[in-house]
């Protein structure tokens, strides 16, 4: 199963997710947001987890949702990591260096503050 955390308020207020097939294991509210980087001091993050199959369509699925700047969802298989950003998902394979490099440099270009680029790897 691959598992991660998606920031609610990542979403654009005019998307809708269906035909999900993933299962929200908590939900927490936190004050974690960044209001420099144009982001709600709190947050609400649901602890997902979805079959590996699934994943590569979960990601496709969130690139289309999300907001455009410092946002992003991130989550992993046992293999593979995958860092979403709103119309871009990368995936490479756990502990790939280059591949976790290219999604933070990334990160970096559309505003979303180093302390955040904190993945799992």
């Amino acid at each position: 199963m691959a598992e991660g955390t998606l920031i609610a308020e990542s979403l654009r207020t005019d998307c809708e997710l269906d035909e999900l097939e993933f299962a929200v294991h908590r939900i927490v509210r936190t004050r974690a947001g960044d209001p420099s980087a144009g982001q709600p001091a709190v947050w609400t993050l649901l602890s997902f987890s979805v079959p590996d199959g699934r994943a590569p369509t979960l990601a496709e699925q969130f690139a289309g949702v999300l907001e455009f700047g410092s946002w992003y969802v991130d989550f992993r298989t046992c293999d593979e990591t995958f860092v979403v950003y709103a119309g871009r998902v990368f995936r490479h394979p756990r502990g790939d260096q280059a591949g976790e490099a290219a999604a933070k440099a990334h990160g970096r270009s559309v505003g979303v503050p180093e302390a955040q680029l904190d993945w799992p790897a």
